[in-house]
């Protein structure tokens, strides 16, 4: 009886401390100072979308002269876009503008962290950037963290492409694997529900993911593709992992056949 009172504290114990510190676990953020000078060889713009009173998500805009579209990409937990703008490159070279956004407390970007109001601050730069493209020229991509907020884009929205970088079924099915003596469903408050929302995407998704992808397994990627395996191509990159698609040709030529048509 002892060993079960002591187990239960032990586990309401991680529970509450998960409860609290869970942001520091799943955000690994890189802040930038307001004056930070962007610089990059292609031409750009740096933007800044003020959504509240004190929110303001920055972003940067790499554009063509006359481009086929537009790819609004979503990057992973780590950094910023100053770092993740380097794979811009593999979608301007097939004459896409592409804007990269910060979440909150990302970067230059600024506002609380929660789910919903996360979910806004996406929205909120998609109709802004509808303002200047057609809608059937838009395609959202999202890479790990960020193919929640792609796929939520997608479901609420009509873009023309939806592509998912490494994705997962739900945040609570990828924090189960590390954590899963606690409950996990109760304790964490990001639950980014991919496979909820990817039921609602009107559009034509294609998923890439590595087969030896050790955080986020493929089998996520499998499980979301037999929601609608005639509207949802899986790409599997063989021996990628996750943090090393941009390593293979396979992951650029499809990405090359994806933008094409």
């Amino acid at each position: 009886m002892e060993i079960l009172l002591y187990s239960l504290a032990v586990i309401a114990g991680l529970s509450v401390l998960a409860y609290l510190f869970q942001e520091r676990f799943l955000f690994k953020p890189e802040r930038l100072r307001e004056d930070f000078v962007f610089k990059y060889d292609a031409p750009f713009q740096e933007y800044f979308f003020d959504v509240a009173p004190g929110v303001r998500i920055n972003g940067l805009h790499f554009f063509r002269d006359n481009p086929k579209g537009l790819v609004l990409y979503f990057h992973g937990n780590s950094r910023s876009i100053k770092g993740w703008a380097k794979y811009a490159k593999d979608f301007y070279r097939f004459n896409y503008d592409v804007v990269l956004v910060d979440y909150r407390g990302f970067g230059k970007s600024t506002g609380k962290r929660n789910e919903s109001d996360m979910l806004t601050d996406m929205q909120f730069v998609y109709d802004r950037l509808k303002e200047k493209y057609q809608e059937d020229h838009l395609i959202v991509y999202g890479r790990s963290l960020g193919s929640g907020f792609a796929t939520k884009l997608a479901a609420d929205n009509q873009p023309r492409y939806l592509i998912l970088d490494a994705p997962y079924q739900n945040f609570i099915k990828v924090i189960e694997r590390f954590l899963p003596i606690l409950p996990v469903r109760w304790v964490l408050r990001f639950h980014l529900r991919t496979d909820r929302w990817l039921k609602n995407v009107r559009c034509h998704t294609y998923i890439l993911h590595g087969t030896k992808d050790r955080l986020i397994p493929i089998q996520h990627s499998e499980a979301l593709q037999q929601i609608d395996p005639n509207r949802i191509t899986l790409i599997r990159i063989e021996g990628g992992g996750h943090n090393n698609l941009p390593l293979f040709d396979k992951y650029h030529n499809f990405i090359r056949d994806i933008l094409k048509y």
